[in-house]
């Protein structure tokens, strides 16, 4: 069954807690942009398609053909995912990740404390995101400066609080 009322729902209110967030760590113009490519034909119709409501669309499109194309179009467009950040590395000739820019590390962040809120709903709770981000092979995948930063503001969080944590984040340039 198709769920396009239910997906813009839910994408519109990730997407204005992340604008909200974006405001608290000092990159709220940039935040106003979030997540606009959810809302185009190559990733909304598959987002209501595969709508379930208790986590992404693209989960449910990659158990069902391998890949999921929503994310393949989201991820080249979007910034603040580090799969966003590889490129050649003409030593190795191998794509590799490379640093992110502080600015999109910041969204990232916001990004995953919203996306926690969402889906969690009554259950989060501040250290929901360093869980999930432990939990999972982000790491890995992502250039070590970029993955320290976001780790630390992650577990910054869970252990300070989302007001000492945004303030934090807020003061680096």
């Amino acid at each position: 069954m198709i769920h396009p009322i239910k997906h813009f729902n839910t994408i519109t209110k990730h997407r204005h807690k992340v604008i909200t967030h974006c405001f608290k760590v000092g990159i709220g113009f940039q935040g106003l942009f979030h997540d606009l490519s959810k809302y185009s034909f190559a990733e909304f119709i598959p987002g209501a398609k595969y709508y379930q409501g208790n986590r992404s669309p693209n989960e449910k499109e990659r158990e069902l053909f391998g890949y999921s194309a929503a994310w393949m179009h989201h991820k080249g467009r979007n910034k603040h995912h580090f799969e966003y950040w590889n490129d050649l590395n003409v030593a190795t000739m191998r794509y590799e990740p490379v640093p992110m820019p502080i600015k999109y590390i910041k969204e990232m962040f916001c990004d995953r404390v919203a996306a926690s809120k969402i889906y969690q709903g009554k259950k989060y709770s501040d250290k929901h995101p360093l869980e999930y981000y432990l939990k999972g092979n982000a790491r890995s995948r992502m250039h070590d400066d970029t993955a320290n930063t976001l780790e630390a503001w992650l577990k910054m969080l869970a252990d300070e609080g989302e007001k000492k944590t945004f303030e934090y984040i807020r003061s680096l340039k």
